[in-house]
């Protein structure tokens, strides 16, 4: 039986990042004010997640891990579609450069033939540049990738991620700070002042009948709870007229009754369909762009793997798991640009996070949280809802949450001696000049011209992309400045790649599901990176009977390993954080 309230805590937790995403990308897109197209990409976005998650947790990494809407493609989107061919005339309009009346209505098949056709070029750049990631899974060359990257190279990477997109949550916020900054404070809240506190709650237990449960819910969505809050104070203050009526006034966008009718002209069944925006398209410069997307990802999701194996109970992932699910999600990445999310997907730290305060991590309550993602994502009114969010509100959630991402970027540094004035200075040449040259380049956006439009186009999003620049630039002087390895970090970072550990009891959770028992007897599998018994050391001469007992594989059916993953474990740290 599936736990109704960790399923809950598991969907709830993946909302807010999930729609943050397209909040952030339908001006670039420019979908600009289509909100039934909105509408529609916030479904597709919600649909392939579920469909992503059932793929991972069955086939892949086989961990209670749900996938979600990735960060780390934002920007190198953003740089792709601020190449001239595809600046949206709305955007112009805003800035007085073309006439309003000149352009097609919002939501007619012209406009959105204008966004379909810039989602469609980064539907192909995603599939294309994906593909690098299931080479670099399936075939086992996840670990020589990370061997050459250090936490010198990450912090850059990750941290410019939340560090480039702070225009998308000012803009935003701007549109009225009072409330911006009310739902940073409820934010702050819920998430820090208010963590320790439960909320009891009814619950029904099949042969206990009636009782309760303690829910943390402040700890498991305060951005969600913070968002309804805030947008409940919105609707307040409308109904109060204590915003103004024009829509030039500052403070209208934070009206709650100026999108309401897209809930009622949003369609009641939609099925998101591959190809349903056209057939994508694909150009070298936003393939190239997007490899930085994908590389980052990569490196954020091996650490939550190894994460959400000690927090469910489960042992360290295995060689085999860990390159399985990573080519698995090369897999959904390209799936989600088949049908035109306008992302990729990648694991969700936050739900690992879950499963340390629920202290049940089971692939049951995830696969099932993914089948609703699915179902739910069919319901047209359901992405419109999320439309009617009040722009200064998600402005202030922006800030928070493209905050944390920076944070998180930066806590890599904790592997290195930041006392030496070594990597003191690779630090800060990488971000600085991982910011100040694509801040440049987005001004000047001719200045390449090699004669060759291809090169320039690709050399342009490549130099726009600040998580590109300020990664390579603190790779290469890591790589090319003298410093031993404990001061460059790498002592400890490698560390954590506890894949080799000898406690590897219980390892049967990372079988393939149905056709374990076939491979079990084959000798092959220990040739092929992504199966079961895979031999990291191939010319071993050790024969298959030893190499299992030496693994300590203990065989489980499907269900039973699904239900008993994380199941009742037991915590050193009741308080753990991600």
């Amino acid at each position: 039986m599936t736990p109704f309230p960790e399923l809950f805590d598991h969907y709830l937790t993946a909302f807010g990042s999930t729609i943050s995403v397209p909040l952030v990308l339908y001006k670039a897109l420019c979908v600009a004010e289509d909100r039934i197209g909105l509408g529609e990409l916030i479904n597709t976005i919600f649909f392939v997640s579920g469909i992503c998650t059932l793929l991972q947790t069955t086939f892949g990494i086989r961990l209670p891990i749900i996938q979600g809407a990735t960060f780390a493609f934002l920007v190198p989107t953003q740089s792709i579609l601020a190449l001239p061919q595809w600046s949206c005339p709305y955007t112009e309009a805003e800035k007085g450069l073309v006439n309003l009346t000149d352009l097609p209505n919002y939501g007619s098949p012209e406009h959105r033939e204008i966004w379909y056709s810039r989602l469609r070029e980064i539907q192909g750049a995603i599939m294309v540049a994906s593909l690098f990631q299931v080479v670099i899974g399936f075939s086992g060359a996840v670990g020589v990738v990370l061997r050459v990257i250090g936490p010198l190279a990450v912090t850059p990477t990750v941290t410019l991620i939340g560090l480039s997109l702070f225009p998308a949550a000012a803009n935003l916020a701007s549109e009225q700070w009072y409330i911006a900054l009310m739902t940073m404070f409820l934010i702050a809240l819920f998430s820090q002042y208010l963590r320790e506190v439960n909320i009891p709650v009814c619950q029904y237990q099949r042969g206990k009948g009636c009782g309760t449960y303690k829910l943390p819910i402040f700890k498991l969505i305060p951005v969600l709870l913070a968002m309804v809050v805030a947008w409940g104070i919105c609707a307040i203050l409308t109904a109060a007229g204590a915003f103004p009526d024009e829509s030039t006034g500052w403070g209208y966008k934070s009206r709650t009754d100026t999108k309401i009718s897209v809930i009622s002209d949003a369609q009641w069944f939609r099925f998101p369909y591959p190809g349903q925006w056209g057939v994508p398209t694909v150009s070298f410069a936003g393939v190239f762009g997007m490899l930085a997307g994908v590389l980052a990802s990569m490196m954020e999701s091996v650490g939550d793997y190894y994460a959400c194996a000690r927090l469910s109970g489960a042992p360290p992932p295995p060689v085999h798991a860990v390159n399985r699910g990573i080519g698995m999600e090369g897999i959904g990445c390209i799936l989600a640009g088949a049908w035109g999310s306008g992302n990729g997907t990648t694991s969700y730290s936050e739900n690992v996070g879950a499963i340390g305060i629920t202290k049940v991590g089971s692939l049951r309550v995830v696969q099932v949280g993914g089948i609703i993602m699915i179902l739910l994502s069919c319901f047209g009114k359901f992405g419109a809802l999320f439309v009617t969010i009040p722009d200064p509100v998600i402005g202030g959630v922006f800030m928070i949450v493209f905050g944390m991402i920076t944070a998180v970027g930066l806590s890599n540094l904790q592997y290195v001696d930041m006392s030496s004035s070594r990597n003191i200075f690779i630090v800060g040449i990488s971000l600085f000049f991982g910011l100040s040259f694509p801040y440049w380049m987005a001004n000047h956006s001719n200045v390449i011209n090699t004669g060759s439009d291809i090169v320039d186009q690709i050399m342009t999003v490549l130099l726009s992309t600040s998580m590109l620049v300020g990664g390579v630039l603190g790779f290469v002087l890591d790589n090319t400045i003298p410093g031993t390895p404990e001061e460059r970090g790498l002592t400890k970072w490698r560390s954590q790649d506890v894949s080799s550990s000898s406690n590897t009891a219980g390892l049967s959770v990372y079988d393939l599901p149905l056709i374990q028992p076939l491979l079990d007897k084959m000798s092959w599998p220990k040739y092929i990176p992504f199966c079961p018994r895979f031999d990291s050391s191939v010319c071993s001469c050790r024969d298959k009977t030893n190499k299992d007992h030496s693994h300590g594989y203990t065989h489980q059916t499907d269900d039973q390993k699904g239900d008993t993953i994380g199941k009742n474990v037991g915590f050193e740290n009741d308080d753990t954080r991600l």
